[in-house]
């Protein structure tokens, strides 16, 4: 049996390092939406997106350049990193997410899945 102090404690060591959130627009058009995240100084290697059942995460590193054998004496970006994340809708589907990263612009395009997206039916005439 464990006491309630062991337990907080783990807890505790389990929380992520607190983060940025990252700007995001989300815009939804007929078959599907397109989520645009604005990252500065996130490098393509310290960028993770990552699906979870219906839950979307970005995260990203700040990769902060400072001149060798020099460390700024102020910063305002106290920490290197950005995360955010999404349930997603079960009418959208997440196996063919298309992912942009450009100049710290992150473009996710989701599409809906079949079942969610418009079609036409063909009406006959008899």
């Amino acid at each position: 049996m464990s006491d309630g102090k062991q337990d907080i404690a783990r807890r505790e060591d389990v929380r992520p390092a607190p983060a940025l959130l990252p700007a995001v627009d989300i815009v939804e058009d007929e078959t599907g939406i397109t989520l645009t995240a604005d990252m500065p100084g996130v490098p393509k290697d310290k960028l993770t997106v990552r699906m979870d059942g219906q839950n979307l995460s970005i995260e990203g590193e700040i990769a902060l350049e400072t001149p060798e054998g020099m460390e700024p004496s102020y910063a305002e970006i106290r920490s290197p990193a950005y995360r955010r994340s999404f349930s997603l809708s079960r009418d959208l589907d997440p196996s063919k997410i298309d992912a942009q990263f450009k100049d710290g612009v992150l473009r996710l395009r989701i599409p809906k899945a079949e079942h969610a997206q418009p079609r036409k039916i063909t009406v006959s005439v008899d």
